[in-house]
């Protein structure tokens, strides 16, 4: 998940965002609503990957796909990465509760600089992260210098924003939202199979995985005002007044009438993924 500061890569140097325990649970809270996709796609990727592989998660966050990753795969050691220590302590508390953390461990990297001379992998799993680097094709190269011959590069991105709204709701009101966003660069990302094809890397396979969250009424509409209250400031100058006013009167209605109070409020989402070799 992105606003287009990406949530687990806002800590520089290590030093914990003021915003970063909140970025944290939005990461968790996606899981929990839409983590269908992950049990998808690390299926996708347990097809193409040894079952004993070596994993690792770069820019791992609050570790929802650190340990998806670890259930997936239970022979497998799997490294989160991360250049937030705030993060990846949290992957590793969420580890131990899980009773995973003996396969889990955590290396503080910002390889925005450079990639961690000591990892290598059989798999690489970068999710919602590359579009976030100064230098994607360079990460992608050290990618593909630190996976072992015949290992697996997997990047997953969002493949458009969550929705909450009826698509008639304040006459299209979300996808308004959605289209000043992308005028901020939220969710911005390429297709990436020509830069991995450069990178070196070949046999570049495409998934797209929807997911539709159905979860208890409390825990849907807390990810929705979670989600949409973080759009807010960043509409501030793009998107009409009286779409801004309509979206802090949704946040603020808790009514019966509320679309965010529905027993039947749906969370849609979408994720867009390339799997890749190394030869």
């Amino acid at each position: 998940m992105t606003d287009h500061a990406h949530h687990h890569q806002a800590a520089a140097h290590g030093h914990a965002h003021p915003h970063e325990a909140e970025l944290a649970d939005l990461l968790d809270l996606d899981a929990q609503v839409l983590g269908s996709y992950l049990d998808d796609a690390t299926q996708w990727a347990a097809g193409l990957a040894p079952a004993s592989a070596g994993i690792v998660d770069v820019g791992a966050g609050s570790g929802v796909g650190t340990l998806a990753l670890a259930r997936r795969f239970p022979q497998a050691e799997v490294v989160a990465v991360d250049r937030s220590d705030a993060m990846l302590s949290r992957t590793v508390a969420a580890a131990r509760a899980q009773g995973l953390d003996g396969r889990v461990r955590a290396v503080r990297s910002d390889v925005n600089e450079s990639w961690p001379p000591e990892l290598h992998a059989d798999l690489v799993w970068a999710s919602s992260f590359l579009h976030e680097l100064t230098d994607p094709d360079r990460t992608m190269r050290d990618i593909h210098a630190a996976l072992r011959p015949g290992g697996l590069l997997v990047v997953i991105e969002m493949d458009g924003l969550p929705r909450f709204l009826p698509d008639a709701f304040h006459d299209g009101l979300e996808s308004r939202l959605h289209a000043a966003l992308a005028q901020r660069g939220w969710n911005s990302f390429p297709d990436w199979r020509p830069g991995l094809e450069r990178a070196g890397f070949t046999a570049v396979e495409q998934r797209l995985f929807p997911s539709v969250g159905r979860p208890t009424p409390e825990l849907a509409s807390r990810y929705a005002r979670t989600f949409l209250g973080r759009m807010g400031p960043a509409l501030e100058g793009i998107a009409p007044p009286s779409d801004l006013e309509a979206l802090q009167h949704l946040l603020t209605d808790d009514g019966p009438g509320s679309p965010l109070c529905s027993p039947d409020l749906e969370v849609r989402g979408s994720r867009i993924a390339w799997a890749a070799r190394r030869q």
